[in-house]
């Protein structure tokens, strides 16, 4: 279903109503826009919030966060000084640039959130692509999910309550009767969509007792309920509903068709009770709320798994922290909780002022210690390198060639343990490219694999790069450094269709190259040709990479040349 122009728009002016009518119980509310006039627009109505508002950064550290002692001045006054966090009192805590929020920083805000001390958590998502998003266990915190990505500036209506009605709403929302009958029928909606968190019932619920409240009703009636269905569940779904269950499954009062009237129903309850809406309009009033391509990207997002990072120090790229690695002089800094304090270097800045300090302050300790002078541990931790080797295994290079490349690898693999590395091979012939050695440092499979290389056939060369693309990917994905070794005499004959076809395979080649390129990835092509030519050359042009030509070299001198070249 194509929805009018704003309906969105008006569909977050609605749940922004909501939230500030009740922003403790219902979390918050993730916007996905870029920065702009429309996001603008928006967070101008965030200042209607009953709540003091403070924009953190995905960087926030715990003392920050949570309060803690305050180093600097607790030895300053000498005795213990507490900071006091922002998440100590309810708050409206904004968050921009939300899909880059690391893990540890979102454990703590859930943790904010479970707390139930009043917080509202707005994320801002500047996600360009489907897989940049917020991070998951914070978006099912919030009840709400606008996608204002595809809006443009223009006329949008503010259409936000006015203050007065927004107070009264405040007031008489404990006062809003909840029919039990509810949340079984918000359980059984959401088990349609897929959704198997209670809190999305839960939150849908607590969000119809707000819009009730917002028109002054004593219940919530079935326009609420329709309301706040079509709020909170589109963004959770994770399927569509089967209508031919709905077809054959009777409803659970077709035995009785005239339902009785309840006697104890509370004085001034409205008549139109919630049950009268059938549960198949929910169900397709809720699937027309659904983005078009909803389902594409939440299968999209879970299909990304991230790998787990490498823990080990290796010979790749430099990564700076602050926990463990090779020591580095230490910086000024400020104790965040996180960081480790150098306490002789904290001693020794402090040292040359210390008479200075005790003639401002005659009645001072013997040692004055102030903020400025407070020094932070530095390391260099090196991520894993992993050398992915393409080797030409056509009809032209293989009976040459093929005996130095698998004597390079294997010199490579037997220095891996010492230098962390990791070596992957990809071999292309025939029409095809095979990746005949994963990711490893085990010598022995290595061999093995190696051992089985068939050479022969045509030079498929655009496809061992597409190749050495998806396990660069892959590799970085593992908190690896990818690095590029290609062996080939750079003459492709074989495109991406199978068919022998020079042109084309060099115009598919060209593409990939660049197409490599742009992860700026360390590279070396080592032109194995008896008589090297322009085509390495070329293809070390296309990928930015290193060239180097070695007819005649043995498998030591090809395993050092690509070793140098590569920054081993």
């Amino acid at each position: 279903m194509t929805e009018e122009p704003g309906t969105e728009w008006h569909r977050a002016m609605r749940a922004l109503s909501a939230l500030m009518v009740d922003p403790g119980g219902l979390g918050g509310m993730v916007l996905r826009a870029r920065v702009g006039p429309v996001r603008q627009r928006f967070e101008q109505a965030l200042g209607r919030l009953p709540l003091p508002q403070h924009r953190i950064h995905p960087g926030l550290d715990d003392t920050s966060l949570f309060g803690g002692l305050n180093v600097a001045s607790s030895l300053s006054v000498g005795h213990l000084v507490r900071h006091t966090g922002i998440a100590e009192q309810p708050a409206a805590l904004i968050l921009p640039m939300a899909e880059r929020t690391p893990p540890d920083l979102a454990a703590r805000l859930s943790q904010v959130l479970d707390r139930k001390q009043g917080h509202a958590l707005i994320l801002l998502d500047e996600g360009a692509e489907p897989e940049e998003a917020a991070p998951p266990p914070l978006v099912e915190r919030l009840a709400f999910y606008a996608d204002l990505s595809s809006l443009r500036a223009g006329d949008l209506p503010m259409s936000l309550p006015a203050p007065a009605d927004l107070d009264a709403a405040r007031a008489g929302l404990a006062s809003v009767h909840v029919d039990p009958e509810m949340m079984t029928r918000l359980v059984v909606l959401a088990m349609q969509f897929g959704i198997h968190s209670l809190r999305a019932p839960l939150l849908a619920l607590r969000c119809a007792r707000a819009l009730a409240a917002l028109d002054r009703a004593t219940c919530i009636r079935q326009e609420h309920l329709q309301s706040a269905a079509e709020l909170v569940f589109p963004s959770r779904a994770l399927t569509l509903p089967d209508q031919s269950d709905e077809e054959d499954t009777d409803p659970p009062d077709a035995a009785d068709p005239e339902p009785p009237i309840e006697e104890d129903t509370p004085t001034g309850q409205d008549s139109d009770s919630p049950r009268d809406l059938p549960d198949e309009m929910l169900i397709a009033n809720v699937t027309a709320c659904l983005p078009p391509d909803v389902l594409a990207r939440l299968a999209n997002r879970a299909a990304a798994s991230r790998a787990p990072a490498a823990n080990s120090s290796g010979a790749g790229n430099r990564r700076i922290g602050n926990r463990r690695g090779r020591p580095l002089p230490s910086r000024p800094g400020r104790a965040d909780g996180r960081s480790r304090i150098d306490l002789i270097a904290t001693l020794r800045a402090a040292a040359p002022w210390q008479m200075l300090r005790r003639a401002a302050d005659p009645g001072a300790r013997k040692l004055i210690i102030l903020p400025g002078d407070i020094r932070l541990k530095r390391f260099e931790d090196h991520s894993d390198r992993l050398v992915i080797f393409g080797v030409d295994a056509s009809g032209s290079a293989a009976l040459a060639r093929m005996g130095e490349a698998k004597g390079a690898v294997e010199l490579l693999l037997a220095q891996a343990y010492a230098k962390r590395d990791q070596v992957a091979l990809v071999a292309f012939r025939g029409d095809s490219a095979e990746v005949l050695l994963p990711p490893t440092r085990s010598l022995v499979q290595a061999k093995r694999r190696l051992s089985a290389l068939p050479g022969g056939g045509g030079t498929p060369l655009a496809a061992g790069l597409r190749a050495m693309f998806d396990l660069s990917i892959a590799g970085r994905r593992a908190g690896l450094s990818p690095c590029l070794a290609i062996l080939t005499d750079g003459r492709g004959n074989i495109a991406f269709d199978g068919t022998a076809d020079r042109a084309q395979a060099r115009l598919d080649t060209q593409t990939e190259s660049q197409r490599l390129s742009t992860q700026r990835l360390p590279a070396v092509v080592i032109d194995t040709a008896a008589r090297p030519g322009p085509d390495s050359a070329a293809l070390a042009t296309w990928l930015s990479a290193q060239y180097l030509p070695l007819p005649r070299a043995d498998a030591r001198r090809i395993s050092v040349a690509a070793d140098a070249a590569l920054g081993g």
